[in-house]
């Protein structure tokens, strides 16, 4: 007897969250939940659809003879008739479910759990088989998001107020999403054969990203307070009583060292970092220290797990035969039928090889499958860091295989930050990294990672040299990038020195002309045009002659003649020639000649122009209004601010002491995506920040007051050295993940590693 697919009912009159019977602050918080697992869910369910679609016309193209053919073709007419249902009726379903989360959940004894008679009934095949696909696809990604399904699991059962909900029961859990998928299926109005390849385009294309997108949920529970400090704390044994020098032993090159101080990121993207702390490492000590915290964790989950049975003895392969077996499986075409997809599925065709060959079943020896698991966690992490690119992913599935083999045989993969196949894989993760956008992507970056990847796969035959060359290529392109980037910058940079200058000449423009005025009263039009059309004469005097220059020194006397021409009451005649030099003046700043003639008249001609006709003086305003000022334009900061409080002051300080070319990383949206940005110049005096992207094109200026404020509220941030490589935040979180299971008691460094 097998176990059969309940569906989970009718998507009509379905309960919503709007109408759901719960406390407005549960309700409010399963909503911002509901909006964020819709949103992710729809888009990948529609790029699930069109994947669907693409392997069923490929199918049709392939088929052996006309029958099947036919059958292919019917059902992609008929999905895509119908696949406007899908989605709908999936996120109805998902929305109900999370309005049920307070229904009592059914009770389960062990006599009600044994089967009737009158209820047993023959199972039909497709009905097993779905379920089976089903069951098998949710106990996968079960297993791959444990930790954080468990902490989930917590939580919903706070919004519940019950016990904690264990996987199966969680409405976001693998179980209850592919339930769901499986009732809005029907809507497609195919057959079970396509149903089953459905499923596994589901597996493969929407639940790729499940672990991360249960971290997401967790921690927009974690900001609307739902157990924010929950975390995982794995048992330890109590330490027995020891002296301090055994408590505080003296640190070893394989033990765990304390936070270290990095400095801020500087280089451009295909620069590497120094490797110094590489240098001398015991790649062989640091590889069994990190197959200590492998150990470690098995004997944890041995121990969350009592009633697992330990399997029968198998034969280990020897390690070169499984490079064999590896380099058979690299030299397969690309797009084979069966080509794996993950490292689960390389270890799982190379057993099923090995045991088609040998006639028994056999293993892999402790230390190659210590290389598949660690190589397992890198990748996903390095999954965790990228933005589903098709493309990427693509290019690092591929990869996989040679990198494989080359960890077989070489352990310094694991240890040095700047191995080759490390620079290699660094630079395709961070082609789909989240910190860049779509539209800043480059065609021929692309172009070369795809063949560096094609050099690998190729030619990759037990030597490293293949990863060196490939890699060379790609950081001669990388580096001609660079360089290409840093003129981009040194002009915007001259640029915006440029702007400062002009700022500062006109803060001393203005003092001068306040200056002079002293406490002198000038008539309101004269002192317009004395602010406006004259200060850019004087601005533009003092950029180009400098403060101690007899040009700075001839136009400040004609400034006090100006002001003395004008002083109601006490006016002075203007000496002979100070209207020429006026107009000559206001001449290089841009002004036409009867303009400069009719603003040197109002500013010589004292009390008699404010007699002057009122039409000239306002068609003379609204000229000096529509004309754009010397330096007008630039980006002007808001002084209705708030003062800092004291974290904002700590960050305004700190960000003044970085040094240009500092990278920064911008939250973009509510889902914590970043795009990364380098602070080139900054000016302590304006207070002003030029910030440019990877090719040194310049992406927007703000304050150094803006950026602190940001800073505070976890908006901005600085990226320092040993997170700027995506490999190694991706190596170094692995590394977390087995230290905080293991009790974090040994382990190799991150500047080690």
């Amino acid at each position: 007897m097998s176990a059969t697919f309940e569906p989970l009912g009718s998507s009509l009159s379905r309960p919503t969250l709007a109408s759901a019977a719960l406390p407005r602050r549960v309700r409010r918080v399963l909503e911002h939940l509901y909006a964020l697992v819709s949103d992710e869910m729809a888009r990948q369910l529609e790029h699930m659809l069109g994947e669907f679609e693409q392997q069923l016309f490929r199918l049709a193209d392939q088929a052996r003879n006309p029958t099947q053919q036919s059958g292919h073709l019917e059902t992609l007419r008929t999905a895509r008739l119908n696949r406007a249902d899908l989605v709908p009726r999936y996120l109805a379903a998902l929305e109900s479910a999370l309005t049920a989360i307070r229904e009592p959940a059914p009770l389960i004894d062990e006599i009600a759990l044994l089967p009737a008679f009158r209820d047993l009934r023959l199972v039909d095949h497709h009905e097993a088989d779905e379920a089976n696909a089903l069951r098998s696809i949710a106990g996968k990604h079960e297993a791959r998001a444990g930790l954080p399904l468990l902490l989930l699991g917590q939580r919903f059962g706070v919004l519940s107020g019950a016990p904690a909900f264990d996987a199966e029961r969680l409405p976001v859990g693998p179980h209850r999403l592919g339930a769901i998928l499986a009732e809005a299926a029907q809507s497609l109005q195919i057959g079970q054969e396509a149903r089953l390849h459905l499923y596994r385009v589901y597996d493969q294309h929407v639940m790729a990203g499940y672990a991360q997108l249960v971290e997401t949920m967790n921690a927009l529970l974690a900001r609307e307070n739902v157990l924010p400090s929950l975390s995982f704390v794995p048992i330890r044994a109590r330490p027995t009583a020891q002296s301090s020098h055994e408590a505080s032993p003296p640190r070893h090159g394989h033990e765990m060292a304390g936070p270290a101080t990095h400095g801020p990121l500087t280089a451009w993207p295909g620069q590497p970092e120094p490797d110094a702390a590489a240098a001398g490492i015991d790649e062989n000590g640091t590889f069994t220290v990190l197959q200590q915290l492998l150990s470690g964790r098995r004997e944890l989950v041995d121990k969350l797990r009592p009633d697992a049975t330990p399997g029968p003895v198998r034969q280990p392969m020897a390690t070169g035969d499984v490079v064999t077996a590896l380099a058979a499986l690299q030299s397969a075409p690309a797009h084979g039928a069966a080509a794996p997809r993950n490292l689960t599925d390389v270890r799982q065709a190379l057993l099923a090889q090995a045991r088609q060959q040998r006639g028994v079943a056999t293993a892999l020896s402790r230390d190659d499958s210590d290389t598949f698991e660690l190589l397992e966690l890198f990748y996903g992490e390095i999954a965790r860091e990228l933005r589903g690119d098709p493309g990427t992913a693509g290019l690092l599935s591929r990869l996989q295989v040679p990198l494989l083999r080359l960890a077989l045989r070489d352990r310094a993969f694991f240890v040095r930050n700047e191995h080759p196949a490390r620079q290699l894989l660094n630079a395709v993760a961070e082609a789909g990294a989240h910190w860049l956008p779509k539209d800043e992507a480059d065609p021929q970056l692309n172009e070369q990672l795809r063949r560096a990847v094609d050099h690998v796969v190729e030619h990759y035959d037990d030597d490293n040299a293949v990863f060196e060359a490939a890699n060379q290529n790609l950081q001669e392109h990388l580096r001609l990038m660079a360089r290409k980037a840093e003129v981009a910058e040194r002009r915007h940079v001259e640029a915006a020195r440029g702007k400062e200058k002009l700022t500062l000449a006109k803060q001393q423009t203005s003092a001068a002309i306040s200056g002079v005025l002293h406490e002198h009263k000038l008539p309101k039009f004269v002192h317009t045009l004395l602010n406006q059309a004259w200060s850019d004469v004087l601005t533009l005097t003092l950029l180009r002659h400098g403060e101690g220059s007899e040009e700075w020194r001839r136009q400040l006397e004609a400034t006090r003649q100006i002001v003395a021409a004008n002083v109601l009451g006490t006016r002075e005649p203007a000496p002979g020639g100070l209207g020429d030099d006026i107009e000559q003046a206001l001449a290089q700043v841009g002004y036409h000649g009867d303009e400069a003639s009719a603003i040197s008249r109002q500013l010589t001609s004292g009390v008699a122009a404010a007699n002057d006709d009122a039409a000239s003086r306002t068609e003379l305003a609204l000229k000096l209004k529509a004309r754009a000022r010397l330096g007008e334009g630039g980006s002007t900061a808001r002084t209705d601010l708030p003062p800092r409080n004291g974290q904002e002051q700590s960050y305004w300080q700190h960000v003044r002491t970085l040094p240009f070319g500092t990278w920064f990383e911008f939250v973009i949206n509510q889902q914590g995506d970043v795009v990364r940005r380098r602070l080139s110049w900054f000016s302590p005096v304006t207070d002003n920040a030029l910030f440019v992207n990877q090719r040194g094109q310049r992406v927007g200026e703000q304050t150094l007051d803006s950026l602190a404020r940001m800073m505070a509220h976890g908006q901005a941030r600085v990226v320092t050295s040993e997170k700027g490589r995506l490999v190694d935040r991706a190596w170094n979180a692995a590394l977390n993940t087995l230290r905080s299971l293991v009790g974090g008691a040994t382990g190799p460094r991150e500047d080690e590693t």
